[in-house]
């Protein structure tokens, strides 16, 4: 967690100790004056090299006025999915204030956390959180789950305050419902967790969680445009979201295919590859192949490394193929948890 601290007084400063402790690999900046002073970065402009780290940073702690802040981050500020925590404590450690970023950026929950830690009130103003509701933001950060939609995000989060939400899961759940949710399966606006593309809901908000894991086998010389149209083809057939998809892996004979490689790049997955004897190791139910056994020493190279590479999951696409290339697709085992 990249966190940067600034601090204007000698208050401040004193306090910026406290909130050291809790991070010990943050940066504190404060004046090039009070830096001699308590050995901290000094700068001419705290509040210009505030900026300038506003983009680099994941939390932003600034121990002063309000004002302060606000006029250091306001010309950097962008969208809630890409702007930092930022929190504001008083020079007396009174209170501590969640300025931006209070669900996706978890600035509520490090406010709550800081506060807690040097006996300050923690000031949280989210509309879910002060009224006891489901915060479905950054509920789906703390689960790693992609939220695909912010307009639909907002209207969840503006209904919910009103009335209860259906939602439906196709992943293993623990804990209790949260207030603001109910289960269903259908209703003009609603919450479904899934890699799948499918609407259960009027206005579904989609959170999908990176859990699938495919395995690809090919040709010599396949080019990345023939993985890439059965990858997409399979995609669409299963209606899986792309956005669920974690990794790549095939047998090593194939670490240095070009087309396989460029693919995994464009799409900017990570690959692994496996030897015959790890993917003969795994025991299962697998497409058997004796022509690929004979070219590859292994039955089945899709199946096999999807199945390896996911911790031996489910299956959700088995071997299918086109032109040269196979493809299979596992997923690996996760909850989400209220």
């Amino acid at each position: 967690m990249d966190v940067n601290i600034f601090a204007y007084s000698n208050k401040g400063c004193e306090l910026a100790k406290k909130i050291l402790n809790l991070f010990p690999d943050a940066n504190c900046y404060t004046t090039e004056k009070l830096a001699a002073v308590y050995g901290y970065n000094g700068e001419k402009s705290v509040c210009h090299k505030a900026g300038e780290l506003f983009n680099k940073s994941s939390a932003m702690i600034f121990v002063g006025a309000c004002g302060i802040a606000v006029r250091a981050i306001a010309p950097f500020i962008k969208n809630k999915m890409i702007d930092p925590a930022v929190i504001v404590i008083d020079d007396c450690g009174n209170y501590v204030i969640s300025l931006l970023s209070g669900h996706i950026g978890g600035a509520n929950e490090l406010a709550s956390f800081i506060a807690k830690e040097i006996g300050a009130t923690p000031v949280i103003t989210t509309a879910t959180d002060i009224n006891g509701r489901f915060s479905v933001d950054s509920w789906a950060v703390k689960n790693s789950l992609t939220i695909t939609s912010m307009k639909t995000a907002k209207d969840i989060s503006a209904q919910i305050l009103v009335k209860d939400i259906p939602f439906k899961s196709d992943i293993d759940i623990c804990g209790d419902f949260p207030n603001g949710l109910v289960y269903g399966e259908s209703g003009q606006l609603g919450i479904y967790v899934s890699y799948k593309t499918i609407n259960p809901f009027d206005n579904t908000l989609h959170l999908v969680p990176k859990i699938l894991h495919v395995g690809i086998g090919c040709k010599k010389y396949t080019t990345s445009e023939q993985i890439e149209e059965l990858y997409r083809e399979t995609l669409d057939e299963y209606n899986i979201d792309l956005r669920s998809i974690k990794s790549l892996s095939s047998i090593d004979l194939k670490k240095d295919e070009e087309g396989l490689l460029k693919f995994a790049d464009k799409y900017k997955l990570s690959i692994s590859f496996y030897t015959a004897e790890e993917l003969n190791m795994l025991s299962g139910e697998f497409t058997s192949s004796t022509f690929v056994k004979g070219i590859t020493g292994v039955d089945n190279v899709c199946e096999r490394a999807a199945y390896k590479s996911s911790e031996f999951g489910a299956f959700i696409v088995r071997k299918t193929s086109k032109d040269g290339v196979t493809i299979a697709i596992c997923a690996h085992k996760k909850e989400v948890c209220f």
